[in-house]
């Protein structure tokens, strides 16, 4: 935080005394070049400060979309005012306008810093070689990981190589095809590797700064995507040109062995694996232990309550603090499997659901009865934490969203935790490397990868310590099973939305969102089944619209399908 702080103060400075340059004759950053990329700096102090000023740019992940976790636009979960912008993108009113995951000119500005750094930094005389060959390799992660970003939501877009572009240049630029986007990526990613720090060897300080595995990671992830359904031949589009745009027009199974090499590869660097122990417990020290071997890479921030007080039930604490912005589904505790790894067939309206069940749902999902700051959560009608109020935020599906949270069972109120938003985890990995491994037909391989997962989930070893996978299972059965233990062990890590896309599940994205309600009746509650959202879903969904303000200004942008 000093080094940031130090970076804005010395931005300022500069803005009002270098040269005697107006600022609205050049861009920000041409004014500070020849300050930031000192040649006489020879320990690159302020060099290291713009690097480091570029990572806050990364996406904030957690309540991001209008105070909502963009999970809350999938079947997982529904944003507990209906009146947030996140409802755009299932109500059937998203447009180039409407649009609340505008990414774009985010994306671009990390990419751009990039670029003034590549194109200045040999300027610096550092006296550390050593220090100089990392930085530039995770500049070249840093814009590969802002593509990535870019391309998960838009298809292919504008590939501007190093160039820094000045006001007078002409800005009039076309989108590189899914496929030159994809190369580009892995080749920035590669460029990276060599030069980035291993795990194993980042000092405290330096934790949230890229790794060689964080690059290894982009890159499985980025072969994951570019192998699934929708961009491997699968694409909707009825234009030949924009399909190109938006994924490989034709389909090529042995995109899948790239998944299982990237994989393989950090796996073999052996620093990240899945942390001791089993449970709920276990699970939920992943997200409020700042340094864990899960943990690849992640956002920083500093330890706060502010995921306890967005998320967290109303009636705690004060009614202006826990905004209880998220309601997890019925659809999503109906996915969570019974303890020995079953899946769970009992009924949606016993209240005996949640026990017995993947202890990872007492990590993720809070439930009328739960003890939480010392007395039971209240979701049945007319509680503390569902009193009815008209205007008041509360949940709509008896559920509120635990996960990410310390354990505040017995306190009397919430204390600062470590909230680091998580970008890449060994998890993710393992079901990476499943999925890819079951997709060219190695099952049984595939299987190996799961059982450390249900194993650290807390979920019983059973008959052949297969933790519920039965033997002989079809690789259409394990494709199942791995998309439900993926939506389990990643939820609400941003990676549902984009999921079910790749996999060309629109139909689940249609399907109707259910929760509790619980309307007490003596000393127990009479409960149903409520429908609390019919989300609306059509292929052109399956990505996002390029921003308006974009496509206005770069008259050789191509919107995507469906949109205008």
């Amino acid at each position: 935080m000093k080094r940031l702080f130090s970076l804005l103060t010395i931005t300022l400075i500069i803005s009002f005394s270098s040269c005697g340059k107006k600022f609205y004759q050049e861009p920000d950053e041409r004014t500070t070049e020849t300050d930031v990329f000192d040649p006489n700096d020879k320990l690159g102090t302020l060099a290291t400060s713009y690097l480091l000023g570029i990572y806050s740019f990364l996406p904030t992940g957690f309540n991001r979309i209008d105070g909502d976790f963009l999970d809350a636009a999938t079947d997982d979960a529904v944003p507990s005012s209906p009146r947030s912008n996140i409802v755009l993108f299932n109500n059937g009113q998203l447009t180039a306008v409407n649009y609340p995951d505008n990414n774009w000119a985010n994306s671009y500005t990390i990419i751009r810093r990039c670029n003034v750094f590549l194109q200045n930094i040999d300027v610096v005389p550092f006296s550390d070689a050593s220090v100089k060959k990392r930085e530039v390799a995770e500049v070249h992660f840093l814009r590969a990981f802002a593509y990535f970003e870019l391309v998960k939501r838009y298809g292919g877009v504008p590939l501007v190589g190093d160039k820094v572009f000045s006001l007078d240049d002409n800005m009039n630029i076309p989108r590189n095809t899914f496929s030159d986007c994809v190369d580009y990526i892995a080749a920035e990613c590669d460029l990276a590797i060599p030069g980035l720090t291993l795990a194993s060897a980042l000092s405290s300080n330096e934790y949230g700064r890229a790794t060689v595995e964080a690059a290894m990671a982009l890159k499985c992830r980025l072969f994951l995507y570019a192998a699934s359904p929708l961009y491997n031949g699968g694409g909707v589009e009825t234009n030949a040109q924009i399909k190109a745009l938006t994924g490989y027009p034709t389909a090529d199974a042995t995109r899948w062995q790239k998944v299982i090499t990237a994989a393989e590869a950090l796996m073999s660097i052996g620093y990240h694996k899945l942390p001791a122990g089993t449970g709920a417990t276990a699970y939920a020290a992943v997200f409020t232990t700042k340094i864990n071997t899960d943990i690849i890479f992640a956002k920083q921030s500093a330890a706060s309550v502010s995921i306890e007080n967005a998320n967290a039930p109303v009636g705690y604490v004060s009614p202006n603090t826990s905004n209880g912005r998220n309601s997890p589904t019925q659809n999503l505790l109906n996915a969570f499997p019974n303890a020995d790894g079953s899946a769970y067939t009992g009924s949606s309206t016993s209240l005996t659901q949640y026990t017995g069940r993947d202890p990872r749902l007492q990590a993720i999902i809070f439930y009328n009865g739960v003890n939480w700051l010392g007395r039971a959560v209240q979701t049945f009608e007319g509680g503390l934490d569902k009193p009815n109020t008209p205007l008041k935020t509360q949940t709509r599906t008896a559920y509120y969203l635990r996960k990410f949270m310390a354990d505040f069972s017995t306190a009397t109120n919430y204390a600062n935790q470590s909230h680091n938003f998580p970008y890449f985890r060994y998890a993710e990995v393992l079901l990476n490397y499943a999925e890819a491994l079951n997709e060219v037909g190695r099952t049984e391989d595939a299987v190996k990868q799961l059982i450390p997962i249900r194993a650290r989930a807390g979920i019983t070893a059973g008959v052949g310590n297969r933790y519920g996978i039965k033997a002989g299972i079809s690789q259409t059965e394990l494709r199942d099973l791995i998309r439900n233990d993926r939506r389990i062990e990643l939820c609400f890590e941003e990676h549902r939305f984009w999921d079910l896309r790749r996999w060309k599940l629109g139909s689940v994205l249609a399907s109707s969102l259910q929760g509790l309600q619980l309307t007490p009746n003596g000393t127990t509650y009479n409960v149903q089944v409520v429908d609390v959202a019919q989300p609306v879903f059509q292929d052109k969904y399956y990505h996002m619209p390029i921003p308006y303000s974009e496509t206005a200004k770069n008259t050789k942008l191509i919107q995507n399908e469906g949109y205008y």
